[in-house]
């Protein structure tokens, strides 16, 4: 395999994307090899299906488009970062037992954190953000 693949997507910030992000994220991870049922594969979708519902939820329809970027590095890293133009962090919330959302941020760092990876906000050229989540590649290397 290649030290770095990168692939990337872009699509309307509208509830029906955030289903079309999930399946091309499984779709390249499958193409690389992680195979689709196991733990990690899964633990992968649930992370991108909450990046892309705060993508489209919480830019109040000031973006009218996010991006997925898909990344390995030389088989030991996978990066998935999601891009919206909104200026607006996303915040981290109190998950109090009323509410009915906002704990998008806080699952995903949950899980990320379970999988030894980590997750960073970055500020783009046009005013935007990408929120990073970066786990250890755990797919057998096939020789």
């Amino acid at each position: 395999m290649a030290d770095h693949q990168e692939v990337s997507v872009t699509l309307p910030s509208e509830p029906a994307s955030v289903s079309a992000a999930r399946r091309y994220v499984a779709e390249i991870l499958g193409e690389w090899g992680m195979p689709p049922g196991s733990d990690a594969a899964d633990t992968v979708r649930l992370i991108v299906s909450e990046l892309a519902t705060n993508a489209v939820q919480h830019t109040f329809g000031q973006s009218p488009t996010f991006t997925v970027d898909v990344q390995l590095e030389r088989d030991e890293q996978l990066r998935i970062g999601v891009t919206d133009s909104h200026p607006r962090w996303p915040k981290r919330l109190p998950a109090a037992v009323q509410q009915d959302n906002g704990r998008g941020m806080v699952i995903i760092r949950w899980l990320t954190a379970e999988c030894g990876g980590r997750v960073s906000v970055q500020p783009t050229r046009d005013g935007g953000k990408t929120v990073w989540i970066a786990l250890p590649w755990t797919v057998p290397v096939q020789q």
